[in-house]
């Protein structure tokens, strides 16, 4: 479970500071806590319309956002309150209240448009606030919705569209940017006098009407908000909206327009990286606790890195999102394998060292001998030989030496072979005949060995290519798997856009916006023509 969210009040996500959109090192912190899936409720309205009052009942508290007076707004960029979601267990809920819009006292309304922006591009659902009756006066305030064209980008390539000032501009453009909409009606909540003090009036105080409208509201927002998304279907959690947070505010200081399909991309590289870095650090976890070097063969440190690797696969798979031509993917892929070539070297200096170790100890009262000249006398060489035998059987014997055993043994016979020699040549007891006899038994024996270490390196070679095969196939499963998985999910989304595309063609012809349904229909087709396109994937890595 994740924990709890300490965050006994509102703090400031964004500040507008004499006109320049900062934001708050601490609300980062905050949101890079937060682990579970967040739902963002965001508020937008003219200021002085009671947003902070309804953003509080949202929260379940009577105080938090600051409801101002009737003399001045008192909100300034965007505040963030998290909360345990109320009806959802294992989410959180992310309240930003807004300034007020069209503040005259701020004397530059300049980034009242881009606090809107910023409202739509980090909200799941947006709240508009306004007071009076939905006429042409009220949409014409609504002139921030007609700027989202010119202030959001959804992918790379810049619109050419113009910021127009007819009649129906808002209405097209709420239809466009909001496909799913809920109008509620709320009546005054008190007298108008009492309403600079509204935070302090009793329950009993405020007009019953306004209470129901207010719980129907709260009650539907909290029923009917979905997870902040990506496209996709990407669930956000805190350190993702962190991400969006930082990536739309420094385009907006840089000149730049907010693009959605360059936020995506950024968060992507973030989180492909650090799932590259918890898939490796998991695959060094499991190898510490399971790997005992060095190992009896090679097989069996291979075995322990393919099961080690598979989950540090999976790892990267459940941490990872849009990695573009499977580049995070073989990075992960490349690391492993010097990981895995790492591990064989270790292993190999663990058992030449154990073996090196093992043969000093066993050996080395024969070596003393030798200096001692025991075998220095007539049926000295085969006194010698035997020892050397019963030696070598218990070296054979010692269980664990590891890869290196008979090469470090090889090595090390090779090295005596001088005395071994001497002792033949300097044996009394045995003719010139048996010598030579010995000294071709001798011969025959080494080609064996150095045949049998030639059979053990091409076994070890096709281990290791066995092995990378083994990698690229299981790379390319869980990678078909997780396409598969998000061509169901973008299927679905699809499905989705394309009902309330379809629906919002009916009500525009039922209105008589049959130019505007026309230009509808491009998108459905797009839609429909993206959706056949979304075909198994058969080539990759």
């Amino acid at each position: 479970m994740a924990p709890e969210i300490n965050l006994p009040g509102p703090m400031s996500l964004i500040d507008n500071t004499k006109g320049q959109l900062v934001v708050n090192p601490e609300a980062l912190k905050i949101l890079s806590a937060i682990t579970q899936p967040v739902v963002v409720v965001a508020i937008v309205g003219l200021y002085r319309t009671g947003k902070s009052y309804l953003m509080n009942k949202l929260a379940g508290k009577k105080n938090g956002f600051s409801l101002g007076s009737t003399v001045k707004s008192h909100t300034k960029g965007i505040w963030m309150w998290c909360v345990p979601h109320p009806k959802k267990p294992e989410h959180t809920l992310v309240l930003l209240d807004t300034e007020g819009l069209g503040d005259i006292e701020k004397g530059d309304n300049e980034n009242d448009s881009w606090i809107f922006a910023l409202a739509i591009l980090l909200s799941s659902t947006f709240v508009y606030n306004s007071m009076g009756t939905i006429n042409q006066q009220a949409m014409d305030q609504l002139h921030y919705v007609t700027e989202l064209t010119d202030r959001i980008k959804a992918n790379s390539s810049p619109g050419t569209d113009k910021k127009s000032k007819s009649f129906n501009d808002p209405r097209l453009c709420i239809r466009k940017f909001f496909p799913k909409r809920k109008c509620f009606v709320f009546d005054w909540p008190a007298p108008k006098k009492y309403l600079a003090h509204l935070e302090q009036l009793k329950e009993e105080e405020l007009n019953p009407d306004f209470i129901e409208q207010v719980a129907e509201f709260c009650s539907y927002i909290l029923s009917h908000s979905n997870v902040k998304t990506l496209s996709g279907g990407i669930p956000v959690n805190g350190p993702r909206l962190e991400s969006l947070v930082l990536t739309y505010v420094n385009a907006i200081s840089s000149g730049d327009l907010p693009c959605m399909e360059n936020a995506v991309l950024a968060l992507a590289q973030i989180e492909n990286s650090a799932a590259v870095q918890k898939a490796i650090a998991h695959y060094e976890q499991q190898m510490g606790q399971k790997v005992q070097l060095p190992t009896e063969t090679l097989q069996e440190l291979l075995d322990l890195h393919r099961d080690s690797e598979r989950e540090a696969i999976e790892v990267f798979m459940k941490n990872s999102f849009k990695d573009v031509d499977q580049m995070f993917q073989r990075k992960l892929g490349a690391q492993l394998e010097a990981r895995r070539d790492d591990f064989c070297k270790q292993n190999s200096k663990a058992s030449s060292d154990c073996c090196m170790a093992l043969l000093q100890d066993i050996f080395g009262p024969l070596e003393e001998d030798v200096k001692q000249g025991t075998f220095s006398k007539p049926g000295g060489y085969r006194l010698f030989t035997q020892k050397l035998q019963e030696l070598k059987n218990k070296y054979y014997q010692v269980p664990r030496k590891g890869i290196q055993a008979k090469e470090v043994l090889k090595k090390y016979l090779e090295s005596k072979e001088d005395v071994a020699d001497a002792l033949l040549q300097t044996d009394q007891s045995l003719s010139e005949k048996e010598k030579a006899i010995e000294v071709e038994r001798i011969k025959a024996e080494s080609a064996e060995a150095a045949k049998k270490m030639l059979e053990e390196i091409q076994k070890k070679n096709e281990e290791m290519m066995e092995q990378k095969e083994k990698s690229y196939q299981e790379h390319v499963k869980q990678l078909t798997e997780k396409m598969e998985r998000d061509r169901a999910q973008l299927m679905a989304e699809q499905e989705k856009t394309l009902a309330l595309k379809l629906q919002e063609q009916e009500r525009l012809l039922k209105e008589g916006f049959e130019n505007e349904s026309k230009r509808l229909q491009k998108d459905i087709w797009d839609i429909q023509m993206r959706s056949k396109s979304l075909e198994p994937i058969c080539n990759i890595l």
